[in-house]
């Protein structure tokens, strides 16, 4: 395992020469699938207070929880702001028994703390000699928050900290954007998005004037897609406008799970159903059928009048268990069972997702995996 010189150093702006290397050239690089071996967890300490508006003080709590169960098969490493932040989530760690020595903290200043969509995107190459990198996409909060600029910068650091090469994602002269939430891959060439998130040319563009072709392109050449599997639209009340992370996982290389909403009643009931049918003539990277598992959606959560992001899809897999938001709902036992069967060789283990849902997000939103060499 790869350890930083100095976890605890609050970093400084590089000079030149100190900056780490890119280079735009990433062949053999792959990003891997979700379930292969994790070096470490990233995930970033809550301390925004408007995610959470006047239900911030569980927050801490919940990942905290996270944390507990994460650590049991990997190391968790923290972004902090501070000395003060570390010491406030370092006081939670101990009281709920989590080992901190399998705990690093790194003061890198985010913005938010929904490290999936800022935080550092691994590659991985497995010959001539097993490497990891980072590749680096740009980040404009969601093309929708003006708040964004530290979280764009935590990339650069994280590779810097552990010296991996880092790769600019750039196309048509420019760093290309992407959130690790709008893609999942099965780590053998296959990639899921939804045309709502990338495509849209009027609502929360992340890059003006890209085609469906130009970003499979980037996906092939940054992250060892070769295809690109797409959606339709998210699910109702998601926040980035379609997240992929939201509706629909790979669970193996061969199998995903897609939400379904059996009322027809229900906002998402449409378009849930329209990408049931597109997934009939999807194929994968050897031409074969996926396997597709329906996935229940819960009960709608709201808050003041606003439809949440509940969704059991955004589980979070690590080495050691399978975490699922969970929602209060009868059909949360539905949800585990599903994933307990698709998942034998882990325990799937249910979080209590209500509170932090609050916050337009739940567990696969503020994780982001590092691969092991």
């Amino acid at each position: 395992m790869r350890k930083p010189r100095n976890p605890d150093a609050k970093p400084q702006n590089p000079s030149p020469e100190a900056r780490v290397p890119s280079s735009r050239s990433s062949a053999q690089y792959r990003m891997p699938a979700e379930w292969e071996p994790h070096e470490a967890t990233w995930i970033g300490w809550p301390h925004n207070l408007t995610d959470w508006p006047q239900k911030f003080a569980p927050i801490p709590w919940v990942y905290g929880e996270i944390v507990r169960h994460i650590v049991r098969g990997e190391i968790v490493r923290i972004l902090v702001n501070s000395k003060d932040h570390e010491a406030k989530a370092r006081h939670i760690l101990k009281r709920i028994g989590v080992d901190l020595k399998r705990v690093e903290f790194f003061r890198f200043p985010t913005d938010r703390s929904w490290t999936r969509d800022f935080g550092p995107m691994f590659v991985k190459r497995d010959a001539p000699r097993p490497d990891v990198a980072v590749a680096r996409f740009g980040f404009t909060g969601w093309a929708k928050y003006p708040n964004w600029r530290k979280d764009c910068q935590v990339p650069e650091r994280a590779a810097r900290t552990l010296k991996l090469r880092m790769f600019d994602a750039v196309a048509k002269g420019r760093t290309f954007v992407l959130e690790g939430g709008s893609i999942d891959v099965n780590g053998l060439g296959t990639l899921l998005t939804t045309e709502e998130c990338l495509l849209d040319p009027a609502v929360q563009v992340r890059n003006p004037g890209f085609g469906s072709g130009e970003i499979a392109e980037v996906f092939r050449q940054y992250l060892g897609v070769t295809n690109v599997l797409w959606l339709g639209k998210g699910i109702a009340g998601d926040d980035t406008h379609g997240h992929v992370d939201d509706l629909c996982r790979f669970v193996n290389p061969r199998t995903v799970v897609l939400c379904w909403e059996r009322d027809m009643r229900d906002v998402n009931y449409g378009s849930l159903q329209e990408n049931w049918e597109r997934m009939k003539s999807m194929r994968l990277e050897d031409g074969s059928r996926l396997e597709v598992v329906p996935l229940p959606m819960p009960s709608p959560v709201y808050l003041d009048g606003q439809r949440l992001p509940a969704s059991y899809a955004n589980f979070y897999i690590t080495n050691a268990a399978v975490l699922v938001p969970t929602f209060n709902d009868p059909r949360d036992i539905i949800a585990l069972g599903t994933l307990g069967e698709l998942f034998p060789d882990r325990p799937v283990v249910g979080i209590h997702a209500i509170d932090l849902v609050l916050g337009l997000g739940t567990l696969h939103c503020l994780t982001q995996q590092q691969p092991a060499v």
